[in-house]
C-alpha cells in the first residue's frame, strides 16, 4: 500500500498539471458580434491547478525514493 502512494500522487498530479493547462489555453467565454470579437478569461485558478499538480508530482518522486 506504501508503494502506490507515490505513483498515485504522481497520476493525480499529471492530471491535475494537464487540467490546469487546458484552463489557462481555452477560453472561457467568447461573444462574436459580426465585425467584433471579444474573448474573457480568468486563469487565476489554473495557475493554482497546475501549481498544485507540479508539488503532487514532486512529492510522489521523492516519497518514492524512501526505503
Amino acid at each position: 500500500m506504501r508503494k502506490m502512494i507515490p505513483q498515485i500522487l504522481q497520476i493525480v498530479g499529471l492530471i491535475l498539471v494537464v487540467y490546469g493547462i487546458y484552463q489557462v489555453v481555452s477560453p472561457e467565454a467568447s461573444v462574436d458580434l459580426g465585425i467584433v470579437e471579444a474573448t474573457a478569461q480568468d486563469n487565476t485558478d489554473a495557475y493554482t491547478t497546475v501549481g498544485i499538480g507540479i508539488l503532487a508530482v514532486v512529492l510522489g518522486f521523492f516519497m518514492g525514493k524512501k526505503k
